[in-house]
């Protein structure tokens, strides 16, 4: 049996693999504390949310979700986010790694006329749990009680999200890394503040998540990913690796002669994981971050809404 050691508050937590299928009773809720939600409510919030994000909120049914992505105006990604669309006036941000306050200051800025308000919405505390949803399925919300459930995992890995006005327990932390090595398999790149506004949604491969659209109607960034899409100038996209050792977020990938590309997030652990943005199209061979070799494993699908 693998076990995993994950540093978590200066200590280093030895981590048994996690069984796949676990029964509700073995599989409890636990808090996500690096998750937060904005919500938007009023006539226009998803009218508003269309004219800000990168995917289509106009087509996505009242009662579902999706991944969405806000930009800046040169197309670099700010966040990466769930969006949720429980009715025409509200809709609600499920932010990971960002600072929600100061998210819903930044969006407020755009408001203009539009008649809606921006807030984190501190009644709804955001759990996670290993195991299919009771309610929910694929992109269709679910409600359990007075929460919203989410489906974020696959056949294979399953995985469920709430949203909840009172607090899951706050567990041991190696749920929650366990729960962020698994996005970073999925490909969903949980981005630090060293690596915002730094990549395009094709090199964050975010096609692998449906979370912008080319066809909509303008929004931040727009011009530069529908160009990219229709020109066929995407060069780069995600890679998941391994290594023994842990590189920082920023560390230059490089084949032992150039640097190929970047660190963009990283799991502590043995073996450490982390996502790079790297050439589509490169030469097989060894590579290494800050002298960390770096194995390279195949992306895991399923996370796609």
């Amino acid at each position: 049996m693998a076990y995993h050691v994950v540093l978590a508050t200066h200590k280093i937590l030895i981590l048994p693999p996690l069984p796949d299928n676990l029964p509700v009773s073995a599989a409890p809720f636990f808090a996500l504390p690096d998750h937060a939600v904005v919500a938007l409510d009023g006539p226009d919030a998803a009218a508003f949310a269309q004219a800000q994000f990168a995917n289509d909120v106009a087509a996505l049914p009242s009662g579902n979700w999706q991944w969405n992505a806000w930009l800046t105006p040169k197309g670099r990604v700010i966040a990466v986010f769930a969006l949720l669309k429980p009715a025409q006036d509200r809709v609600l941000l499920l932010l990971s790694d960002t600072d929600a306050g100061e998210f819903a200051t930044q969006l407020q800025r755009f408001v203009f006329r539009r008649k809606l308000k921006i807030a984190v919405a501190d009644d709804l505390r955001v759990s996670g749990a290993f195991q299919k949803p009771d309610s929910a399925e694929s992109a269709r919300i679910g409600i359990v009680g007075e929460e919203l459930e989410l489906d974020y995992g696959s056949d294979q890995q399953p995985r469920t999200v709430r949203l909840s006005p009172t607090a899951a327990p706050a567990l041991e932390s190696d749920l929650q890394a366990r729960w962020f090595a698994q996005d970073l398999r999925a490909g969903f790149p949980r981005l630090p503040t060293t690596q915002r506004e730094q990549w395009t949604p094709q090199q964050l491969s975010l096609e692998r998540l449906h979370a912008f659209s080319v066809k909509k109607g303008c929004y931040p960034g727009q011009e530069i990913v529908a160009r990219t899409h229709f020109l066929g100038k995407a060069k780069r996209g995600l890679a998941l690796f391994e290594t023994d050792a842990t590189p920082a977020t920023g560390d230059a990938v490089s084949d032992g002669s150039k640097p190929l590309g970047q660190i963009v997030s990283v799991l502590p652990a043995s073996p450490s994981l982390a996502l790079a943005v790297l050439p589509l199209e490169r030469e097989p061979g060894s590579l290494s971050a800050d002298g960390a070799q770096l194995r390279e494993i195949t992306l895991l699908d399923g996370l796609a809404r």
